[in-house]
């Protein structure tokens, strides 16, 4: 019998709702550094956070900044959003002519969403709401129709939920052929053990449900994403006494991912392909990093695995490269020659 078997959805969601709802009141309250300390905001996002009203800011529980470019326009679910504030960072980048859907189960939380959606919306000078919020669980996205966002979103919130594979599906269900989804969350480099995933604390603190890498690789692959990619990831360290000594010798890592919906191959071939960033792209007109060993600098040719060509030339991120077509397979392509090693949360051959 496996974890979910035994652990009922019902019960962590009541769990998670009353830790999230009712015992934290800040991220100051948190007893681990999965949180991410504002100072770790990526530059270019800090002038999109000073919009964003202190009270949002005040309750902010993810652990990375999956925030990616190229989304003007576009169609963006964050899942798990809370009190909204990487809503409102996507809402100053995307525009008036996109759409950010939030879903959070945490009435506690939504309160406090839509007690500042229209602070927000005239602090950014909207002519219109560019912002949907709805009450909902992340395993069940069904008000969302098939192959209809551009792009899904999620901090620190996957490892919350008891049943990942119904959110991975879920996804991968609503998003648009090429659609992406970019999330932070905690790894662990084993499974957690029964007693522990159970712990209110371990749980709301986001270790109870941390996904361990190789179950994780399987999930995505289940799920319809063939090659996920780590973009960056850092050692979670934990602070308080008591859930040291109950975690032991498990290390947990934050780690953000990208996973595309493409037809994928479960290895990285080579067909002798070379891609090139073109330039031009927001916040990243120079350089465009991938993932943790593939960084494309403008005019700069660099040769690729087919995975990697599809990701660059059958998603929005075509139009700011050059890849050539496919004439000839060569094998596996060697992902280490003149990049840097795999990263242990990464899922894919290549990454």
């Amino acid at each position: 019998m496996n974890r979910d078997e035994v652990y009922k959805p019902d019960k962590m969601r009541q769990k998670v709702e009353d830790y999230y709802g009712k015992t934290l009141k800040g991220s100051h309250d948190l007893k681990t550094s999965a949180c991410c300390p504002i100072d770790a905001m990526p530059e270019y996002l800090k002038p999109f956070l000073s919009n964003v009203h202190p009270e949002v800011s005040a309750r902010f529980y993810g652990c990375g900044s999956p925030i990616p470019f190229a989304i003007e326009g576009l169609r963006v679910v964050d899942i798990g959003c809370g009190t909204g504030r990487d809503c409102f960072i996507l809402s100053q980048m995307i525009g008036s002519g996109g759409t950010v859907i939030g879903v959070d189960m945490t009435v506690e939380q939504l309160d406090i969403t839509r007690k500042y959606e229209k602070w927000h919306i005239d602090r950014f000078r909207l002519n219109t709401s560019n912002l949907q919020f709805r009450q909902g669980f992340i395993e069940d996205l069904s008000f969302i129709e098939d192959n209809a966002v551009d792009v899904v979103v999620s901090n620190c919130v996957i490892n919350l939920s008891a049943d990942k594979t119904a959110v991975f599906r879920e996804i991968h269900r609503i998003l648009k052929p090429g659609g992406e989804l970019f999330f932070s969350d905690v790894f662990s480099d084993r499974r957690i053990p029964q007693n522990l995933a159970e712990d209110n604390i371990m749980l709301g603190e986001c270790l109870g449900g941390a996904l361990y890498r190789e179950d994780f690789r399987r999930m995505m692959a289940s799920t319809g994403f063939e090659d996920v990619r780590c973009v960056q990831q850092s050692p979670i360290e934990i602070t308080d006494p008591d859930i040291q000594a109950m975690a032991g010798n498990i290390r947990f890592n934050s780690a953000t991912i990208r996973a595309f919906k493409l037809t994928l191959e479960d290895r990285c071939e080579d067909y002798g392909q070379i891609a090139t960033y073109n330039g031009g792209m927001r916040f990243s007109e120079h350089r465009f990093i991938l993932d943790d060993h593939h960084t494309f600098f403008k005019d700069k040719a660099l040769p690729v695995c087919g995975n990697t060509a599809d990701m660059l030339s059958q998603t929005r991120y075509a139009s700011y490269f050059t890849v050539t077509e496919r004439k000839q397979h060569f094998g596996l392509f060697d992902c280490h020659d003149g990049s840097s090693k795999p990263s242990p949360a990464s899922t894919g051959d290549c990454c």
